[in-house]
């Protein structure tokens, strides 16, 4: 499975939003350089003040631009970096991975796909009213809910990644695990 880096971010300051970059750098066990989020250890905001020693499972946050053609239908303007994500892709079915899967990104960095975003903030609806339904809802069907918000994965080895480069998605060997939220 094969597609591109359509877009990255990143923020010095906790914020909803990532500016977009020409382009970030990755560090091996920490996440995006210069990023907030960045570290060994947990760093979202809330859940450091009662998980500060949790291992950081959400170095990177990756979303797929389809997601936004989805929303434009809907008449939600969101474009790159605007839901807080990383890198943007098209043509990856990120949601679709097995946990463990590889995203090989550019010439040398390596993410390794821990999970789907959490639940999606409430700031979403501030950000734009009536939005978080979209990312995030209960199937009335089955019961389940449908996380849309993208992947959340940590750094395996490092590099600069950019605009137009390609991803390429490795699924572990063995039984494939479902994602389940990071």
């Amino acid at each position: 499975m094969n597609g591109q880096v359509t877009a990255v971010s990143r923020n010095e300051t906790y914020a909803f939003s990532k500016p977009v970059r020409e382009s970030v750098t990755l560090l091996a066990g920490l996440g995006v350089e210069g990023d907030v989020h960045a570290g060994r250890t947990i760093r979202h905001q809330f859940r450091m003040t009662y998980e500060p020693d949790l291992p950081n499972l959400r170095q990177v946050h990756l979303m797929h631009a389809e997601l936004f053609d989805e929303l434009a239908l809907k008449g939600f303007h969101v474009t790159a970096g605007q839901l807080g994500e990383n890198i943007t892709t098209r043509g990856v079915d990120l949601l679709g991975l097995a946990t463990g899967t590889l995203l090989r990104l550019g010439e040398e960095a390596v993410v390794e796909v821990t999970g789907l975003r959490r639940n999606p903030c409430a700031k979403i609806n501030d950000f734009r009213p009536g939005l978080l339904a979209e990312v995030f809802a209960l199937d009335p069907a089955t019961g389940d809910f449908t996380f849309k918000s993208g992947v959340m994965g940590i750094v395996r080895t490092g590099g600069v990644v950019r605009p137009e480069d390609p991803v390429v998605a490795e699924l572990p060997t063995g039984p494939q695990r479902p994602l389940e939220r990071a």
